[in-house]
């Protein structure tokens, strides 16, 4: 099955250029052996809650626009799963609800309840509240963080499991982009301070989401360095997610010393240990090479 999966990207992959990338960086690589499965359904769970945060916010934040007219008294928001229900909040500079934005599982804007009700943050939302604002403090003081020409960065809290994590993503207003890496994970200490800072991506990664030449891009790949981070990262699924609607592409590849990792449009994501995928595309080309021609007979 996953030998199939192989040689579907590649026969689908029409930019010969990409597939020698891929094989180039591949080749450079050390193996290290370890086993991906510990974590692979993590990381894609992981994604996915970050994608239905970045969604609800992305649909709250218009939603809440053209209805609240007091801008000024805008404070910030976030969003977060409430029994299931995507909710965006956001909240007043006196630190006050007021707005609610939630949505049904198909994030229809049409189908979205508005309560612009002020009110308390509930228990619940205080803490979502709190590790943002202690992530926005460290933001502001630490050098780690980067701002690039046309972009800005996205702090999303999240609380699964009981753990607090803040991701910071690169957001761009850039048209035709899309952006991977310049993204951060903060965690927390029991009393909600900064524990870590780290960078997912060595740098920023920017890949059009269509060429002037070609149409749309087919699939995309790029490659991690950071030690800590060797397989596909959540916000590179999110990501994925995120712009998967406006980008045709039908996989999506990061390789790195220790793993290649496979993704595709309907969220299905396999790690493999890099020297296993080596393994199997020299087989592929093996058998390409040494398949014989058939003649072609002209009348």
């Amino acid at each position: 099955m996953v030998y199939n999966i192989i040689i579907t990207i590649f026969e689908k992959t029409n930019n010969m250029n990409q597939i020698l990338t891929v094989l180039a960086v591949l080749f450079t690589f050390p193996v290290t052996a370890q086993d991906p499965e510990k974590f692979s359904k993590e990381i894609n769970e992981e994604g996915i809650a970050l994608y239905h945060s970045e969604m609800t916010s992305w649909n709250g934040t218009d939603i809440f626009i053209e209805h609240y007219k007091n801008r000024e008294n805008i404070g910030g928001y976030f969003s977060y799963l409430d029994e299931g229900i995507p909710k965006c909040i956001f909240f007043s500079k006196s630190q006050k609800v007021i707005g609610t934005i939630s949505f049904p599982a198909n994030y229809n804007p049409k189908d979205a309840k508005i309560d612009l009700m002020e009110r308390n943050f509930t228990q619940h939302e205080t803490e979502y509240f709190t590790i943002r604002e202690n992530a926005l403090k460290r933001l502001k003081n630490d050098t780690i963080f980067k701002i690039y020409k046309d972009t800005n960065l996205n702090i999303v809290p999240l609380i699964r499991n009981k753990i607090k994590k803040v991701y910071v993503l690169t957001a761009t207003s850039a048209g035709n982009t899309v952006i991977f890496g310049n993204d951060y994970l903060i965690t927390f200490d029991k009393k909600d301070q900064v524990k870590n800072v780290e960078k997912l991506h060595n740098g920023m990664i920017v890949q059009k989401i269509s060429d002037e030449k070609t149409g749309h891009t087919i699939s995309g790949m790029h490659s991690h360095v950071i030690k800590n981070w060797q397989a596909i990262t959540p916000t590179d699924i999110c990501t994925l997610m995120l712009y998967q609607k406006f980008t045709s592409w039908e996989s999506y590849i990061t390789v790195s010393k220790k793993f290649v990792s496979i993704w595709n449009p309907n969220n299905k994501l396999m790690i493999m240990k890099t020297e296993d995928f080596k393994g199997m595309t020299e087989d592929i080309f093996k058998n390409k090479r040494d398949k014989p021609q058939t003649d072609k007979t002209y009348k």
